[in-house]
This record gives C-alpha cells, structure tokens and sequence, in this order.
C-alpha cells in the first residue's frame, strides 16, 4: 500500500509528552554520517509524533567509532553489532555497513523486537532478501516495522513527480529512461575498496547505483518491471589493494593488487508490467559525472523530468496544452504545499541531498507510531534484488530477455 504523500504535517503531541524513539546505529562511513544528519535533525524540523534518540553507535573500530559518535551526537558506542542489538535503550537498529552483512544484523534485530532501517540495496542475494522480507512481515505482525532506506523518494521533486503520476497527469505511461552517472572509478590506480568485491558488495554499480534508479522508476511509475535485458562489464580487472580504512569514496593505495569481482557498469532494457518500455543505465565510469540521477517518463497526457544535480527542480510538459503553447517548463519545487517543504524555508530557498534523509527519519517515525507498513519495505526492497538478479541472469546469457520472477 501506497504511504500517503507529504504535504502539511500531522497533528502530534506536544514535545513535552512525546516518547522517545531511541536508535542504535551500525556503521559510521558515508552512509553512517548521512544518516545520523537525519536523525539528528528530523524531529526539530518536523512535528514528529516520537523524538529520535541517538543512543548508541558501532563500529568494530572503537576509537574510530568513539570519534564518529562524537561528531555526530551518538551517546554511546559499542564495537560488536551484537551488544548494540541486544541495548534495553535501543528500540530501532538502523544498519549503514557493507551489504554482507545486512541480513544478518537486520534478522537478528528483528528477532529481538528492534524496528530496523536498512541501506539499500536490501540483501546481497535474493534469499538473503527474501529471508529478510519474511522476517519484516513476521515482526509487523508483532508491531516492529523494517524499512529499506530508497532516500530518493525523498526528494521533494521526486515526490512530487509520483504524485502527479498517481494523478493521471501522464496518463498511460509509454516510456521511462534512467541513467546514474558517475565517476569516481575512472582511475585505474583507485584502490580495491570493499565496494569492488562482490563478497562483501554484492555487486558493483548495479547494486550501488542500479538499485537506486530500479526503485525510482518502478516508485514513480507505480508500477514493477516485468523483465529486462542486460549487459555488464568490468573495465579495470586489477587494482591496488587499499592502505586502510576509505573514507565515503576515496581511499589510498597500498603495495599489491586484487581482483574486481564486481560490474563498472550495467545497461538494460526493461518491461513495465502494463507495457511501457524502460531503459537503465548504471556506472561508475562516466568521466565528469559526479552524481547524474536522471529520470524521464513520457506518458499519452504529459511528461516529467528530474535530474539529481539540479535536485528542487522538476519538469513537465503537458501534452493537451495548444500547440503553440506547448514544451516542458519548470517547476521550482521550494512551494509550502509541494511535499516535505512547509517544515523549512521560504518558497524559491532550495534544499540539498541530506534533507532526503531527514525526509526518510520524518517519514519511518510516522509509520512506526501510526502501526503502518513503513514505504519502501523490505517486500519491495526484496522486489529490486529480484530485477537485479535478473539483470545479472540476462547479462550472463548474452544479454537474452529474462522475467523478473516473484
């Protein structure tokens, strides 16, 4: 079921009689930092019905770990994911560590009687997910929730934008054509960090980057991809081995070399179940592309196009307009009735790339306290492995067209 889109924000109590919702966090990197932005921040910009608490964060390095807590406001630290699982002071386990590792720490969570957030993508391999899924709808039965962490719905354009397409604006839809373009691994020296090693990735751009613009299409559609057609490649096979922790995506070389286990890249074509055509594409190859999400879906009535680097705004072309009156304009997505926006600032002042975490904080906090199925779940997080499964089948078939199997 479809989460209601924001808007105006729920009546809730008062801050004095709010009961806390305390977090206990399970990695402190890229994705670590981007998170703790947004439980930090969410509960004093949004009238939330709970206060997040940062309880308590891990990681196995604990002076690292103690530092990153400290920047960021986390009271406590533990060095063992199973100490942080088992807090009486922890009530959600929110999970920012490498893929390997997802279902293990989110099944056990569950067990416990924790709410989970997840990273995306869910699982390494669609058991891994499916296991995960299974547990979710048993601990929603129990009143725990897990969410996948799709930050990209969270912007308020993208938000926008499936509000419209919920709204017929579009029409039957006819085509949809993403890219994610990066470019952070053009140089064959950078080292082979944990994201170039399918052991621990699952795999490469597909899952880093392909992941995210399979659930943003199929979000924003409103609708899932029937099957696709695939092809992959790894353009830099060797690397240096890394010299110590990364930091986000850097990292420095040490003496030796290791081989890439995962995609640079994946292309594919795809299916929507009413038969509308897509086209993916997903690398980290694209020189002079720091972080270009882009998005189009062309329908009978109209069109939308987003683009990530010019994140608050969003184009649309209506189609039943006069002809010599038609074309895409702009719409400036800063509006206090446009999605997530009354909590923040003036129409025209524009918001960036961490507010879709705080969004993501607003939105999980809400869900928890009205007993609702958190959107995206771990059900539709398991639904994207399944079609990156299936792109990975296709691409080793020579690119042959392969159903996305439920």
């Amino acid at each position: 079921m479809e989460q209601p889109q924001p808007s105006g924000e729920p009546k809730t109590r008062p801050n004095h009689a709010k009961p806390p919702l305390r977090v206990g966090m399970v990695g402190y990197a890229f994705m670590g930092t981007a998170h703790s932005q947004g439980w930090r921040t969410a509960g004093r910009v949004f009238g939330l019905p709970r206060q997040p608490v940062l309880a308590a964060l891990c990681g196995r390095d604990g002076a690292a770990a103690r530092a990153a807590a400290d920047r960021h406001g986390w009271a406590a630290v533990e060095t063992d994911w199973r100490a942080l699982v088992a807090r009486d002071d922890v009530d959600l386990v929110d999970i920012c560590t490498p893929g390997d590792s997802h279902a293990e720490i989110a099944l056990a969570a569950l067990a416990a009687g924790k709410h989970v957030l997840c990273e995306k993508p869910l699982a390494n391999t669609v058991a891994e997910a499916a296991a995960m899924a299974r547990a979710a709808e048993e601990a929603y039965g129990r009143g725990r929730l897990a969410m996948v962490g799709f930050n990209y719905r969270r912007v308020p354009a993208t938000a926008l934008a499936r509000r419209m397409v919920a709204a017929g604006r579009l029409g039957t839809l006819r085509h949809v054509r993403v890219a994610y373009l990066q470019d952070w691994l053009t140089d064959p020296d950078f080292p082979l960090t944990w994201r170039l090693r399918k052991e621990l990735a699952g795999s490469g751009a597909l899952g880093d980057l392909g992941a995210h613009i399979v659930d943003l299409a199929q979000h924003l559609a409103g609708e899932r991809l029937a099957g696709v057609s695939a092809l992959t490649e790894t353009f830099v096979r060797e690397r240096p081995l890394p010299g110590g922790a990364g930091s986000g995506l850097t990292a420095t070389p040490a003496a030796g070399t290791g081989t890439v286990t995962v995609d640079d890249a994946a292309l594919f074509t795809g299916r929507f179940t009413s038969g509308a055509l897509a086209s993916f594409e997903a690398t980290r190859y694209a020189t002079g592309r720091k972080n270009a999400l882009r998005i189009e879906l062309n329908g009978e009535r109209g069109s939308l196009s987003f683009d990530l680097e010019r994140l608050n705004e969003l184009w649309f072309h209506d189609a039943t307009d006069p002809g010599a009156e038609a074309g895409f304009r702009r719409i400036l997505v800063t509006e206090p009735d446009h999605p997530y926006i009354d909590a923040w600032w003036p129409p025209g002042h524009g918001l960036g790339y961490e507010h879709t975490f705080v969004h993501q904080v607003r939105d999980l906090v809400h869900a928890i306290d009205d007993g609702r199925r958190p959107d995206p779940s771990f059900a539709d997080g398991l639904q994207v492995q399944r079609v990156l499964a299936a792109v990975e089948e296709s691409a080793g078939k020579n690119s042959a067209y392969t159903p996305v199997t439920d």
